[in-house]
């Protein structure tokens, strides 16, 4: 990887903070307030070596909503096998359909407007968050409106079996758990809930923290793992930059003001979206990160800080932790991954093949 970066071997290699400019002091403060929440573990990683642990990181637990941006992954590990023209096709063409028929003009909706989150199809999905508070069916047209939505997301996953013709978690082992040597990646335990009011079910991911870290090291390396192309560089870029900005977000409790978390939405990832100032200057501690959350407050979080220096963390480190692009940290009450990649427009070789 070059730069001091290394990738984990069978075990994970441990450094002193000191060592490569952290404090432990620092460190162990937040080991205490981790002590005073619901965290189940916390893992931080430097360069590929661990600095800090808490918590049973072997522990396999369900990640929930970060299982998203590792379908975004596996979509980029798979992209060969993807049909061409693949961001224009409808959820019609895509033979998307639910056991509840489409309201105009809900069938409109292409593969990338799922990505984004901005398919405009509100039908319920058992989501007892989500569901009370969609916007009407048919009110919105596609890629007009951002909306926090599991069918998108459900969808996806469907998408995914039928373009590549692999099971979503036999494809996570082939082409995550085995390449990155994942220690406590079980696929047995990979199970989807039976939804009988749907065709479309969830994928929910076990995944330990120190597994999660793995994927963190295999991101800020662009998808590639010792050298071997995992996962497209160029379709991971595009998917970690924002299309959504915080003040388009929907439910609107995603952009609460005065909140210190201030995300936007790229391609199955939150993206952060800084503040800008007279100048088009922008300000805050989280500049380019982006992120894959669960329920945003008290689920697993995946976040990437590309630029902190060491021992910058900022004054909202106590309700969000950070990771720079060498520091990945699993958290939260479960665990997260890190990374980002700028960009503005989609990649030419992602383009030509979606």
């Amino acid at each position: 990887m070059g730069n001091g970066y290394v990738v984990p071997g069978v075990n994970w290699e441990h450094v002193t903070p000191e060592s490569v400019g952290y404090s432990s002091a620092r460190l162990e403060v937040l080991r205490a307030w981790l002590k005073t929440r619901p965290t189940t573990s916390m893992m931080a990683v430097y360069k590929g070596k661990v600095i800090f642990e808490y918590g049973d990181t072997a522990l396999a637990t369900n990640v929930a909503s970060v299982r998203k941006s590792v379908l975004d992954i596996l979509f980029a590990a798979e992209l060969k096998n993807l049909p061409e023209n693949l961001n224009n096709s409808t959820v019609v063409q895509l033979g998307l359909q639910d056991k509840v028929p489409f309201v105009h003009p809900e069938e409109l909706a292409n593969f990338d407007q799922l990505l984004t989150c901005r398919s405009g199809i509100f039908i319920p999905n058992g989501n007892g968050d989500q569901d009370p508070i969609a916007p009407k069916r048919g009110s919105e047209y596609p890629g007009t409106y951002f909306f926090y939505n599991n069918w998108d997301f459900n969808a996806l996953g469907t998408a995914f079996e039928k373009m590549t013709h692999k099971d979503i978690y036999d494809a996570l082992r082939d082409d995550i758990a085995v390449p990155i040597g994942m220690q406590d990646f079980d696929r047995a335990r990979q199970k989807k809930p039976v939804d009988p009011d749907h065709s479309h079910s969830g994928y929910p991911m076990w995944l330990s923290t120190r597994d999660m870290a793995r994927i963190g090291v295999l991101m800020i390396s662009h998808g590639n793992w010792a050298g071997k192309q995992v996962a497209d560089s160029d379709f991971l870029s595009w998917s970690t930059y924002v299309v959504t900005p915080f003040a388009e977000l929907n439910p609107t409790a995603f952009r609460a003001a005065g909140e210190p978390m201030h995300w936007g939405y790229g391609r199955l990832w939150w993206v952060w979206d800084p503040s800008l100032y007279p100048g088009g200057t922008s300000m805050g501690p989280f500049q380019a990160a982006s992120s894959g959350n669960s329920a945003r407050r008290t689920g697993s979080y995946t976040l990437s800080h590309p630029s902190a220096a060491p021992n910058t963390f900022p004054t909202t480190w106590r309700a969000t932790p950070i990771a720079s692009p060498s520091l990945t940290i699993g958290s939260w009450p479960s665990k997260t991954i890190a990374y980002h990649s700028a960009g503005e427009t989609m990649p030419m070789a992602a383009r030509r093949r979606l």
